[in-house]
This record gives C-alpha cells, structure tokens and sequence, in this order.
C-alpha cells in the first residue's frame, strides 16, 4: 500500500508539473543556454540550423578554457520539455582544439532530472579533434531522449579503426585523439529511435558509472568500413609511419596489418562498462561498427535487435538473455558468450563477403544456453566454425588467434548447418546440432544431430 502511495504521489508532481509548466518559443543558441538551466519549462525552439560559432567563437575558447568550463551548453535544470523538432546544431569541431579540454569532457551535457528532448539533431563538421571526449553525455536521472540524431566526427586518427591501438594501453602504436557520440551515465535514462551516425573513432552509444534501469530502443548506431588491404596500399599517413605495426598479434604471431580482413573504422554501436543493473535493448540495430552490442561483465536484456556487418556482432557476459535476435558474421564472429547463465536465441544472417571470418561464434562459460537459428531456412556457403570451449580473441581482433577456455553445462542447439568445434575445456555438455562436429575433445559431451 505505501509504495502504491508513492507511485501515485511521484505521478502527481509530474501532473502538476505539466499543468504549471511554462511554454516558451525561442531561435537563438543564447536563449537555449538559458533555459538549459531552469526548470519545469516547455520549450520549442525554432526550425533551422543553429551554427555553435554564432554563439560561442573561436576566440571566446580561451575564457571559457581558464574558467574550465568545458561544456558547450549544460542542461541542469529539470522538469523541463525541450522540442528540437527540425532543428540541428551544427558544432565547429575546432573548437574543440581551442579550448583545450582535458580528456574525457563531454560537449553537451545534462545533469537535471526528469526532462525530455526531442528530435535535437548535433552535426559536428570542420577538422578538430577531441581528446576522448562525447558529444552528448546523459547524467541526471529520469531523462528521456527521443528521436536524438548526433553525426560524430573529429578524432585522430581515423580511417584504421583499433588496429594500432585504443588510447592508454602501453601497446598502442599510434597516439589516438577518440571522439565518441553518446553517453549514459544517469538512472532511469530512456532513449527511444534516437541514432548516432559515427565518423570518427569511438563509440556510438555507451554506458558507464553503473547507472540502473538504461532502456533502449528503435535506436540505430552506424559506423563505417575499410578493408585491411586498402589500408596496407599507403605510401604515407600515420599508419605507414608506424610500419603497419599493430597492438595485437595476428594469427601468424607478428605485429603487423593483415590482409583479407574488414575493419570498422568507429568502436562499438552499444556497449557497457562495468556492471549497470537492468540494461534493455528492444529493436535496436549496429551496423558497420566493430562492436554491435558489447556487452562484457554486464547483465542485460536484448529483444529483436540486429546486427549488420560489425567486427564482431554480440559480446555478452553473465545473465544476459537474448530474444528474437538476428546478425551476420560477413566481417567476424556472430557471438562471444564471455559470461555464466546467459540465455540467447540469435538467426544467423546469410550476408557473406569475402573477407576473411575465422569463427561464427566461441561460447566459455557456465550454465548457458544458445540456439542458433537458420534464416527462414536458408543457411550460408561458407562454413563458419561455432567453437565450444574456446575464448574470443585477444581485444577481440579477427586477425587474432582464438585460446581455449572453460565451457561447463551448455546447451546448444545449433539449427544452422554450421560445423561445431568441441575443446578440451568443454564439461558436461549437451549439443544438438544440424552441422558437423569438427573436433571433440571435451569430457561427458552428449551429441545429438537433428537431421
């Protein structure tokens, strides 16, 4: 009875708060600074293009930079409802290098409560970068984000995606500038058909600082792609200075850009840090980012969301349940179950390409259960190895090798006609399959075919 009594109370103040809200019209950046601040407004600011010079200039950079203010505008006020319908604000990327932000400050940021934004569209354009920043970072708590379009550019460099590293790791050979779209970091934040197309290096949509109950969907994260023999065609640019030398060892043990691969040129559509509580995906689609949903050492929810040519499609972790899924494997691995009680249901695409793919999926972990379905009965040419008892690869590089680990208790019941790969570190497993077993070294396996 006392938390029917809350919900009603909470639903009340939202009421109230609508009735009483004020609705303003407004057509500069200035004024929406302002309102940005305040609270329990309605307010609509004019169609058009809204260049961020005409209110912030280059040369206001250095005052805004000594008093280490690095947000372009911050929303901190709450209650409000701010309508963006056909308005987009373009963003000068050189101001980023004017200002001189430390790593990681976001350009647009929302630390009230409980608003709502509607159809913003955020272009970036010029030939700045950031130093690991976001466009856009969701904080406060409650907010919603509707039909919120952001066009990322502006990191260093870009057009490699991670083959010579990702930042901070002593391996990288080549010092990254990252730019990424949008960040979650607030609970109960809500994102509905909002879309972040990625033309620089860094993520689309990320999550972090554990925030609960973050849900997802209609929303579509796109990068693009480059084949691994264009990029070994360079007579000079960054990666020819290095030798192609890369962070990670290729299959043939050296250090070095292999040919035959696709690599994105962003980091992930969807991905999480940490662990965040009840995290929801419901038709969300990646296409062309390294990682579709990377989802490592995180429980969540995925319900009819798609993958379309990613590095690598789904990474998930401990207790993530996927339902009515779909990806392609044409440029890497459909799947890497990393985590323990996960529940997946994923169609295999048929998309095919010819590059090299060295694995349809590798499965470690407890108790899990994966079905892989055939698309509407069709199935693809080439057979990619479903690998039972084996790891991803290092950073999940498709040039890298695969090591085998622990797979105890699984059930896979593998509808494709994909060949399976059982390791020796496989425990107690019951595989029914409508491919081939390639290799069985694991213990106590019981295989059954469904032909």
């Amino acid at each position: 009875m006392k938390k029917t009594r809350n919900i009603l109370t909470i639903l009340l103040i939202a009421v109230v708060g609508i009735i009483n809200a004020e609705e303003v019209k407004i057509n500069t950046l200035s004024e929406l600074a302002n309102y940005a601040s305040k609270s329990g407004n309605v307010v609509t600011i004019s169609p058009g293009i809204y260049k961020l010079t005409d209110y912030l200039t280059l040369d206001s950079m250095r005052v805004r930079s000594n008093r280490k203010e690095y947000q372009y505008i911050t929303f901190s006020g709450s209650n409000n409802v701010f309508n963006f319908k056909g308005v987009e604000i373009e963003v000068d990327t050189e101001l980023r290098n004017a200002l001189k932000p430390p790593i990681h400050s976001d350009e647009f940021l929302i630390t009230g409560n409980d608003n709502t934004f509607k159809g913003l569209v955020i272009k970036c354009i010029g030939n700045g970068t950031s130093p690991g920043g976001t466009v856009l970072q969701v904080a406060g708590e409650g907010n919603t984000l509707e039909e919120v379009t952001i066009h990322v550019s502006g990191s260093f460099p870009y057009g490699y995606g991670d083959l010579f590293g990702k930042g901070k790791q002593k391996e990288t050979t080549i010092k990254h500038r990252k730019h990424s779209g949008l960040l979650v970091t607030g609970n109960e934040t809500k994102l509905y058909n909002c879309k972040v197309f990625n033309r620089s290096f860094g993520h689309c949509f990320f999550i972090q600082q554990h925030p609960k109950n973050v849900y997802f969907e209609g929303c579509y994260a796109e990068g693009e792609v480059r084949s691994t023999d264009d990029i070994l065609t360079e007579t000079s640019g960054p990666a020819f200075d290095v030798n192609f030398k890369t962070w990670t060892q290729n299959r043939e043990g050296e250090y070095v850009v292999s040919p035959g691969y696709m690599k994105s040129l962003c980091e992930d559509g969807f991905r999480t840090y940490g662990t965040c509580e009840n995290i929801k995906f419901k038709n969300c689609t990646a296409k062309n980012t390294r990682g579709g949903f990377e989802l490592r050492f995180n429980k969540a929810s995925l319900e009819n969301c798609t993958t379309i040519g990613t590095e690598r499609a789904f990474w998930i972790g401990d207790n993530t349940t996927m339902v009515g899924c779909k990806g392609d494997a044409n440029y890497g691995p459909l799947l890497f179950v990393e985590g323990s009680n996960v529940n997946v249901e994923l169609v295999v695409d048929t998309a095919e390409s010819d590059r090299i793919v060295n694995a349809l999926a590798t499965i470690q972990g407890e108790n899990n259960k994966v079905v892989l379905k055939s698309d509407n009965g069709q199935v693809r040419k080439n057979n990619l190895p479903i690998l039972v008892g084996y790891t991803h690869p290092m950073h999940g590089e498709s040039m890298s090798p695969f090591s085998e680990g622990e797979a105890t208790n699984l059930h896979l019941i593998n509808e494709t006609e994909m060949p399976v790969k059982i390791g020796e570190k496989a425990l107690g497993c019951t595989i029914t399959t409508n491919g081939l077993i390639l290799q069985n070294k694991g213990k106590n396996i019981k295989i059954t075919s469904k032909k």
